[in-house]
């Protein structure tokens, strides 16, 4: 599966697009987008290290808050992770990589 974007990329993830998974990951090997190894985190939730390379890559307010939302999930506190979420949609209403995390999480 070849995206044409990070963005796009995402946006298949988000859909459950078939082949997704794999591009993530595979994408996460040398991506240095904070969206793209969140992601990549969320479907391979045993490579913590997906989540200190998004935090290393993180370089605006927006990027170190998705990855605080996507650590918050991955550790299991469902209720941090939703009231960051909350707090970054209420500037970012575009950011349906954290509107999803939101999602998951109010699955827990």
């Amino acid at each position: 599966m070849a995206a044409t974007s990070p963005q796009q990329l995402i946006r298949e993830f988000i859909a459950g697009s078939a082949g997704t998974t794999d591009a993530l990951v595979e994408a996460a090997c040398t991506s240095r987008d904070p969206a793209v190894l969140v992601a990549a985190a969320l479907v391979a939730p045993g490579r913590p290290e997906l989540l200190v390379r998004a935090a290393a890559a993180a370089t605006c307010i927006r990027d170190r808050q998705l990855v605080a939302v996507a650590s918050a999930h991955l550790c299991g506190d469902h209720d941090r992770a939703l009231l960051l979420a909350r707090d970054h949609l209420a500037d970012h209403p575009d950011a349906v990589l954290v509107a999803h995390i939101a999602a998951l999480s109010t699955q827990h």
